[in-house]
């Protein structure tokens, strides 16, 4: 007897070591915040095992992108363990991952089955190398990082020029993009090649910003929020819009406590001073080491009482809750953080949530806590929640078959 079961959506995130952080990152959590089951698999690699990741650049000093190290990317999958045929998509990150990729023999055929079946694929950045090699662009329009044209034409894809570095393309199956600039347009494209439908996006949220906020924190919700066609504005007290905030990349790398490297350059797109707090429908606050010294600004500390007497979503992570702390807003709230920032959580009156495992995260009332970047997945998608925001038609239908008594896929 057969029965038919609903189950995710599930796509491949194709990694190497030097992939590019966000590149890797973004579509990785955003993707599992609207529903989709994401395996990350690196060929010779297995569940687990770490990527390395590279923070690649530009800057107006330099002819080329500036590289230097990101976060440890932790795989959650198998490469030799994929099955194609069980899959709905295909992600492949830019950096300098796809210059080794495109020479295995594996990772083309896995592209190949893909590109066959019709099933969408988005590649950025340098990641069309691996189409190249895996012969699939024949006749197909295609845009890339600018120094990818020579050999994107040779393997006969219709070039598209990126007149931008947030340029990206669509072909059928096909997306493609120049860099993570782009990544509100790519990972829209892809979520509606996989189907999905949002509803209830038409919100404006903004972001509570400061030097040396963590890379992540920032740069994942901004993002996949922009990606479901939300208007996002991110600000910083003293700083205009066009500034940049340096970001930090805090990591655990065996130490007692969290590492931390020079992340990417994270451009504002709002004024601080005169901003207009009532037209905003809800507020996020990164964590790293920027809240910190933005507890200590009035006029911080008077928007986020602002929003929150106004019972508004606020969603704030890691370190952030040290400005919520300040703010005298945690009184009777449930709340969890980074287990340093325990202290100042529960002295500003707050219950205290365990956020164990460290992806947990919590809603209380119109207030979305989350202890760090490895709960982005939850973060988000609670405050979507909140925010009425919905994503549908993510799921496939299997047909189950009763054999001796038991449900078999």
């Amino acid at each position: 007897m057969a029965n038919s079961k609903s189950v995710k959506k599930s796509v491949v995130l194709l990694c190497g070591d030097y992939m590019e952080d966000w590149e890797a990152m973004v579509p990785f959590q955003a993707l599992q915040a609207y529903g989709i089951s994401v395996d990350a698999v690196c060929p010779g690699k297995k569940t687990g095992d770490i990527c390395r990741t590279a923070i690649q650049q530009g800057s107006h000093h330099y002819q080329t992108f500036s590289e230097s190290r990101g976060h440890n990317f932790i795989l959650n999958a198998t490469f030799d363990e994929i099955e194609a045929s069980k899959y709905d998509g295909l992600l492949i990150p830019g950096g300098r991952a796809p210059e080794y990729l495109a020479m295995d023999k594996s990772v083309q055929e896995l592209v190949k089955l893909f590109s066959s079946s019709g099933k969408p694929i988005a590649a950025i950045c340098h990641g069309q190398l691996i189409l190249a090699a895996a012969d699939v662009l024949k006749g197909r329009k295609c845009t890339a990082y600018p120094t990818l044209k020579p050999v994107l034409i040779s393997a006969g894809a219709h070039w598209v020029e990126a007149d931008t570095l947030a340029k990206c393309t669509s072909d059928g199956n096909l997306i493609t993009g120049a860099t993570y600039n782009g990544h509100p347009e790519y990972i829209h494209h892809f979520i509606k090649a996989l189907g999905g439908t949002i509803t209830g996006s038409d919100k404006k949220i903004l972001f509570l910003c400061g030097d040396y906020m963590e890379d992540y924190e920032v740069i994942v919700p901004f993002q996949a929020l922009q990606a479901i066609d939300c208007h996002v504005d991110a600000v910083c007290p003293n700083k205009g819009a066009g500034d940049i905030c340096a970001t930090a990349v805090h990591d655990f790398e065996g130490d007692q406590t969290y590492s931390e490297k020079p992340g990417h350059l994270f451009k504002l797109t709002a004024n601080f001073d005169g901003l207009d707090a009532s037209s905003y429908d809800a507020l996020v606050i990164p964590g790293g080491r920027a809240p910190e010294y933005l507890a200590l600004d009035e006029s911080v500390l008077k928007l986020v009482k602002d929003f929150m007497e106004a019972g508004k979503p606020v969603a704030s992570i890691c370190h952030g809750q040290q400005i919520l702390s300040a703010a005298e807003v945690l009184k009777g709230k449930k709340c969890t953080a980074y287990p340093a920032v325990k202290l100042n959580v529960v002295l500003a009156g707050a219950t205290w949530l365990e956020p164990d495992p460290i992806s947990r995260c919590y809603t209380d009332g119109n207030l979305v806590t989350g202890a760090a970047w490895p709960a982005h997945p939850e973060f988000i998608s609670q405050l979507m929640s909140l925010l009425n925001i919905r994503i549908t038609s993510l799921m496939r239908n299997n047909m189950a078959f009763c054999v001796g008594g038991k449900i078999e896929p």
